[in-house]
């Protein structure tokens, strides 16, 4: 995949519900995952960004108070002023090993200094796992065209 932007977070009582075990509030995730989504977009464009949509967002395990949230953005597809990232969120134990707790996708539109679109570089995939991503982004794009 293109260069890896991280970001780790602890989870404090203000992110967390007020259950018994405290987890970690659904919106504070979206919120860390737009951050870390638009650092990356920003390297990559090399320009402001502004988000349009994170149009895929799964919520597969909880995060609870004092994890340790390890998130992982990379590009997955690029169009000519618009560009999808993929943002994986982890538990990461103290050992260590991580447990996917959140997969989103969000797009950015990169911006010039006067707050109108400019243009991206090409995203071209090389690996395979970035081949099957940026065939999966097109098909995503596709269904956000549909929608609009």
């Amino acid at each position: 995949m293109p260069e890896m932007t991280t970001s780790v977070q602890i989870v404090l009582p203000q992110h967390c519900n007020g259950y018994k075990k405290p987890r970690l509030f659904g919106g504070q995730i979206m919120a860390w995952i737009d951050i870390t989504g638009a650092v990356a977009a920003r390297r990559y464009a090399r320009a402001a960004v502004t988000t349009v949509c994170v149009d895929h967002l799964n919520f597969i395990a909880p995060a609870y108070l004092n994890d340790t949230v390890v998130q992982e953005a990379c590009v997955t597809w690029s169009g000519r002023t618009s560009l999808e990232v993929r943002v994986d969120s982890y538990v990461e134990q103290l050992d260590g090993s991580r447990t996917l707790v959140n997969r989103a996708y969000a797009v950015y539109v990169a911006l010039d200094e006067n707050d109108q679109p400019q243009a991206v570089p090409e995203f071209v995939p090389e690996t395979e796992e970035e081949k099957q991503e940026y065939v999966a982004a097109v098909m995503r794009r596709k269904a956000r065209l549909a929608r609009a």
